[in-house]
């Protein structure tokens, strides 16, 4: 979520969402921390512009689409490649080098928003956004195979307003490949050993209590909650066909719109819902 407003009033607001199309190089080339199942590019797609849509369609998002590369396979997942809180975004340095181009599509488009641009330039420094959980209070930085210590010293630099704790990351590509927020005094978590150990290094990192909503598969605490105006408490979550048990979790949040996405394909190769959006609240200039 560390595109969303600052402030526990604006936590979740949203008024854009940078999105970026699929390559079909992703189907063969993309990264993926295990092998496994071929990607099925045509229901990546339908998966893809449902996602879109609904961003679109149903919450009203003013959508930026950026389009696909295909020397760059794993470009659908812009969220990496910047951190925005507020004004201000920072532009990452992926730990994959394979990834580091994806940053300039990103940085022309954020331009385009009148944002305050921070690169990451230090060549010692690797940030990978889905390690970035930003709480609407202070960030956790994941320190795994795609963040350091010192791209996390740099997001903290950037984000001078907010305390910033770092969370060492194992068993899986990143921070968020476990948990998200789901709320704004909410973290969505999964029930491995992995993530609970990181849930309890936050907590004990953190001046502040935090709610928690378990759900039994890793993957599905993986949701992108938001607040809009005319909607109220939006959650975007797994699909039932996917992750069932998790399902019914979700559904006991009877304060939230929510809405089911299923994303099966980029699943395959280590995608989640927060990796194909980067989203952002602009201030109305009147």
């Amino acid at each position: 979520m560390a595109g969303l407003g600052g402030g526990l009033a604006a936590f979740g607001r949203c008024t854009h969402a940078v999105v970026r199309a699929l390559p079909e190089s992703l189907c063969r080339q993309a990264l993926r921390s295990s092998p496994g199942p071929e990607v099925d590019f045509a229901r990546a797609e339908r998966e893809y512009q449902l996602y879109v849509g609904v961003l679109r369609g149903k919450l009203g998002l003013q959508v930026l689409e950026l389009p696909a590369d295909e020397s760059l396979p794993d470009c659908v997942f812009v969220e990496d490649v910047a951190v925005v809180c507020e004004e201000t975004a920072l532009l990452t340095r992926p730990g994959a080098p394979s990834r580091r181009k994806e940053v300039e599509a990103m940085k022309r488009v954020l331009e385009s928003l009148n944002l305050n641009i921070v690169e990451m330039v230090d060549e010692n420094a690797t940030l990978d956004g889905g390690d970035v959980l930003f709480t609407g209070r202070e960030f956790f930085v994941g320190l795994s195979r795609r963040t350091n210590q010192r791209g996390a010293e740099i997001l903290a630099d950037t984000f001078k307003d907010y305390a910033v704790s770092t969370v060492p990351v194992h068993d899986s590509l990143h921070l968020k490949s476990f948990c998200s927020m789901a709320g704004p005094n909410l973290i969505a978590i999964g029930s491995s050993e992995a993530a609970q150990k990181a849930l309890k290094t936050m907590q004990q990192m953190s001046d502040h209590r935090y709610d928690k909503l378990t759900v039994p598969d890793d993957a599905a605490a993986n949701c992108i909650y938001l607040n809009i105006p005319s909607k109220g408490h939006v959650l975007l979550h797994r699909a039932p066909e996917e992750y069932p048990e998790s399902a019914k979790v979700f559904e006991k949040l009877k304060d939230h719109m929510l809405i089911p996405i299923a994303n099966t394909e980029l699943e395959k190769v280590d995608g989640s819902l927060t990796c194909c959006s980067v989203l952002i609240n602009k201030a109305s200039e009147l």
